[in-house]
């Protein structure tokens, strides 16, 4: 098998499916597999079902480039779910970002969501490049440290270093 037979994510067919294509590239397995995704979210979360399926694919996206897929929807379900458990431990401990009350009312004055969300980005895209790389692959690509070292081609020591960095990086534009 050559060096480029390893680099193309393969997406096997579930067993009622026909197998048209031996594999399959991220744009194509959300193709594929998005409006089912979209549609079971729904009904178990409502209106967050959009943004579930958009981070379902942004952290399923590095297990297409080196393992097989053979059960893609039980891989998106998998993940869905854990992106929705993730969404709501990050809405309990920070409950004023999203303008929620302790006693689950409304807070008029938390409308700084938004605009949090915008410093957030802008703290991201400000950080320098190589701390960015770790940080964004760990926090919205959803890799481990070894993960990160494969992908970069760092030591792990080096994906912990620069993590902490970004982490402090954040903490101190974000105090300012």
């Amino acid at each position: 098998m050559s060096q480029a037979d390893h680099s193309i994510p393969a997406v096997v067919p579930e067993e009622n499916e026909e197998r048209k294509e031996p594999s399959f590239s991220l744009d194509i397995l959300y193709r594929r597999y998005a409006p089912w995704l979209t549609a079971r979210l729904k009904r178990r979360f409502g209106d967050a079902a959009e943004d579930l399926v958009q981070e379902t694919y942004i952290r399923v996206a590095p297990y297409g480039e080196r393992v097989e897929i053979r059960h893609p929807k039980a891989l998106l379900m998998h993940i869905a779910t854990h992106v929705a458990i993730d969404e709501d431990r990050r809405r309990k401990r920070e409950p004023a970002l999203f303008g929620v009350r302790e006693d689950g009312g409304r807070d008029e004055q938390a409308s700084g969501g938004q605009s949090e969300l915008v410093l957030l980005k802008q703290v991201i895209l400000s950080m320098p490049p190589h701390l960015r790389d770790v940080f964004l692959l760990s926090r919205f690509g959803g890799l481990s440290y070894d993960g990160i070292a494969d992908r970069l081609g760092l030591p792990v020591k080096t994906v912990e270093w620069r993590m902490s960095k970004a982490l402090a990086y954040c903490k101190t534009k974000i105090r300012d």
